[in-house]
């Protein structure tokens, strides 16, 4: 075999991992897809809660809540298709991202390994932790924004923008509760220090504080006190668990530099 064969198996290889991992995923989905499909109109109906009683705005011929509504011949089928799909996606998220890191994993040392396992595991509660507080706010914001729909006139939503907006609140409020995740992740692999983190603790506020009033989709500010003061809590808590550590890790290194010191040794002359 050449030179050149022999520089090309390593990313042929690679590719044919990559497509393995990806495949073994993608099949994951689709059975996990199938439960979606079935559950069908126990998810509209979980997910159609945070504007309101449905049953009791129609009794009561009330608009407040609004109208959701499916347009056209294939909608029915394409907004089955499409939370099927989505949770496909969720359910199937300890395979996929099993499958992602299976993949990543040979470049990584061992010490990278038990970090990445270790990230894995916190961030699922913490995201699980962030989605639920993000569906549990969403009549309030809900709420504020049909208070800008004029009386005179219905509020008719159409359920493709409505799912839209439910999973980018939901989304936004799991993502943003990795946070701490991120920030004790890159403490552990000795990237930043418990210091390095908390002496800018007015910037982080603020920062906080400002990406959530830009990113919430409402401009209320409870939904945003919602997002922003879990965010502070969790920025603190993981700036002093890193202090710990760092801690820990300082008095672990000075025990190991006073055993290696030899005080008979003699200076060269």
């Amino acid at each position: 075999m050449s030179k050149r064969n022999k520089g090309k198996m390593p990313l042929l290889e690679h590719l044919g991992e990559f497509r393995k991992r990806f495949l073994r995923s993608i099949i994951a989905i689709l059975v996990a897809s199938t439960a979606g499909w079935f559950l069908y109109d126990q998810i509209i109906a979980q997910l159609a809660k945070p504007v309101c009683d449905l049953a009791t705005a129609r009794a009561t011929a009330s608009d407040e809540c609004g109208s959701l509504y499916i347009n056209g011949v294939l909608g029915p089928l394409n907004l089955q298709i499409k939370v099927a799909i989505l949770s496909g996606l969720i359910l199937a998220a300890p395979v996929w991202l099993y499958q992602l890191w299976a993949f990543i994993a040979p470049a990584l040392h061992r010490k990278e390994k038990r970090y990445s396992i270790l990230f894995l595991f916190a961030a699922t509660p913490f995201f699980a932790l962030g989605t639920t507080i993000g569906y549990l706010i969403l009549p309030v914001a809900i709420k504020v924004l049909f208070g800008f729909t004029p009386d005179a006139l219905t509020n008719l939503i159409r359920f493709d923008d409505y799912l839209d907006f439910v999973l980018r609140i939901i989304l936004l409020f799991g993502l943003a509760f990795e946070l701490p995740v991120f920030l004790l992740t890159f403490n552990l692999i000795g990237f930043l220090r418990g210091s390095t983190i908390l002496k800018p603790w007015r910037i982080w506020v603020f920062s906080i504080t400002l990406a959530a009033a830009a990113l919430t989709p409402t401009s209320d500010p409870i939904t945003m006190s919602f997002l922003a003061g879990p965010l502070v809590v969790l920025y603190f808590l993981a700036g002093l668990i890193s202090l710990l550590l760092d801690k820990r890790r300082d008095k672990r290194k000075q025990a190991q530099d006073s055993a290696d010191f030899d005080p008979s040794a003699s200076p060269i002359d």
